[in-house]
């Protein structure tokens, strides 16, 4: 009995200690984020948020700095993820026709093919990649839209193979040949249309650390998380039978 008292405590921390190393089960959603940064001497820039439950995903595009009009008219910035390629922005050196500005065919050895179209509305297929009445207007804009994401998708965005393009540019700020040359997904809309101007490569979110136990309302007080809770709670068991275990040495030493 007096063993059995001794080791109690120490055996119960170790315990507790195995339960906190044990791994958390992973949940079925992830979350990507990009940095859109300006391409093609633009001067649009912007976030891109990708979050992703099951084959649901949440994608969220804010950008400033885009071309407001175009022929006088609300310009649409057509707007898309792009896989299978090298997985990075296309550099100014991809411009193979030297023509000023490096346009999607050319860009696409880096960022590969479009993969989700970001309409505002109807399909989300590259097929829509041109569809310039169903994508954001302006200079500034926020876009949101849940949409289904195929397998592959989503491997590249969890590969870090996934790229997303705005695209629109000013045309007064192109070349002779590039004013004049045409989208080459749609040969009614002009190349301006078709050029990226901030682009972005998606990466994992950093995770928040919730500041208390999850669905239970509880805060914490100076910003310890449940897992600093778990350890203050094993490290008391461990401090708790330490002293057990001095008190009992004490004990026996007095005998």
């Amino acid at each position: 009995m007096k063993k059995q008292s001794l080791f109690a405590v120490p055996t119960l921390a170790i315990g507790v200690l195995a339960l906190a190393a044990r791994p958390a089960a992973a949940a079925d959603t992830w979350s990507f984020q990009a940095q859109l940064a300006p391409a093609n001497n633009s001067t649009a820039a912007g976030t891109a948020m990708v979050d992703v439950t099951g084959d649901q995903a949440r994608i969220t595009v804010n950008v400033t700095g885009a071309p407001a009009l175009m022929q006088g008219m609300p310009y649409a910035h057509a707007q898309h993820i792009h896989i299978g390629g090298q997985g990075v922005c296309a550099p100014p050196t991809a411009d193979a026709n030297a023509d000023g500005a490096v346009d999607s065919r050319e860009g696409q050895p880096f960022t590969g093919a479009i993969a989700v179209s970001l309409t505002s509305a109807g399909d989300v297929s590259p097929a829509s990649g041109a569809a310039a009445d169903r994508y954001p207007t302006g200079g500034s804009y926020s876009y949101q839209r849940t949409v289904t994401l195929d397998a592959a998708t989503l491997n590249a965005l969890q590969a870090g193979n996934a790229v997303i393009n705005i695209h629109g540019a000013d045309p007064a700020a192109l070349s002779a040949p590039a004013q004049n040359a045409v989208n080459p997904m749609n040969p009614a809309l002009p190349l301006a249309t078709d050029i990226p101007i901030a682009c972005g490569e998606f990466v994992a979110a950093q995770m928040q650390v919730p500041e208390g136990p999850a669905d239970t309302g509880v805060e914490t007080a100076g910003g310890v998380g449940a897992n600093g809770l778990a350890g203050m709670g094993v490290l008391g068991i461990l401090a708790a039978g330490a002293a057990a275990l001095g008190l009992r040495r004490r004990a026996v030493s007095r005998r």
